[in-house]
């Protein structure tokens, strides 16, 4: 099995007029893989997939997949709040040759954490593939607590969770609780490094939809117990990583990418809506400061 862990890039879907920008991705895959990014995430959040067709989505994976070729891990988002939905989501991830898949806490109808278990179990049961759980209670409201998280690490084909809470009391109990070889990596950028400082694996991040090689060697200075290198990297791309949420994502990471000369346009699909002149001022002032423009 691959090794997933390090800085994995929550990937943009490129988008041209209303439609899935093809060679955009394929471009923006290989600066990742060039910059020395290690592993990426089609389909996540950052990637709009709430508002990717099936049919999108399914192919936005299979190019991701073909395009990599097996250079990277390629983790695929999968997660759905139909359990339904999430297994026919999956299975397709499967027969495209992803590596992995993501599968985030249903949303909206709010599940007991036995709700939670039962999903997870359910998905596992239907698709034999490496799954990382996904915890974001800043998007789902549900909030999957360490002791269900430690239930389903357990569970065959369960390899780590994507970790979102912010809350570093919350990712030390699930490293506590879970087995050693559960990987956690965690879901926000401003908590990469010390999450892996204290047991965790890496990210899957926004920020280096910009800054991959920079955000790889945060990760990778923080796993080798480089504290000096991996808190002044961290400190470097601390304004970006907040840039990159100065208005709803993923508008910032895209409109960064596009002045970048990285993607063609910064569209977004609606409800999502492109940066104000004001969270567009900000992102221009930390990438400038990065030597990004």
């Amino acid at each position: 099995m691959k090794r997933f862990e390090g800085a994995i890039t929550a990937l943009v879907t490129p988008m041209r007029d209303g439609a899935i920008d093809e060679q955009g991705l394929i471009d923006l895959i290989e600066f990742q893989i060039a910059a020395g990014i290690h592993g990426i995430v089609p389909c996540g959040t950052t990637g709009e997939s709430a508002t990717l067709s099936f049919a999108e989505h399914k192919r936005v994976i299979e190019l991701t997949v073909k395009t990599v070729n097996g250079r990277v891990p390629v983790i695929a988002g999968t997660g759905a709040n139909s359990t339904l939905e999430a297994i026919e989501l999956t299975e397709s991830a499967k027969a495209s040759g992803a590596d992995a898949v993501l599968s985030v806490v249903p949303y909206y109808n709010k599940p007991s954490q036995e709700g939670l278990f039962q999903h997870f179990k359910t998905i596992l049961a239907a698709v034999n593939i490496p799954t990382i759980l996904y915890n974001v209670p800043g998007r789902t409201v549900t909030n999957m607590l360490p002791a269900t998280v430690a239930r389903l690490a357990v569970l065959p084909n369960v390899i780590g969770i994507k970790e979102a809470s912010g809350n570093l009391s919350q990712i030390s109990e699930i490293i506590q609780l879970c087995p050693k070889e559960f990987i956690v990596l965690s879901g926000d950028d401003f908590t990469a490094m010390p999450t892996a400082m204290i047991g965790g694996r890496g990210v899957i991040s926004v920020v280096s939809n910009l800054e991959p090689g920079k955000t790889a060697a945060m990760i990778e200075a923080a796993l080798a117990n480089d504290v000096a290198r991996a808190k002044a990297l961290h400190y470097e791309l601390f304004s970006l990583m907040g840039a990159m949420f100065c208005y709803p994502s993923p508008a910032p990471a895209k409109k960064g990418l596009a002045l970048m000369g990285r993607i063609g346009s910064d569209e977004v699909r609606l409800p999502m809506t492109r940066m104000d002149a004001a969270s567009l001022e900000r992102l221009r002032k930390d990438m400038a400061a990065l030597g990004l423009l």
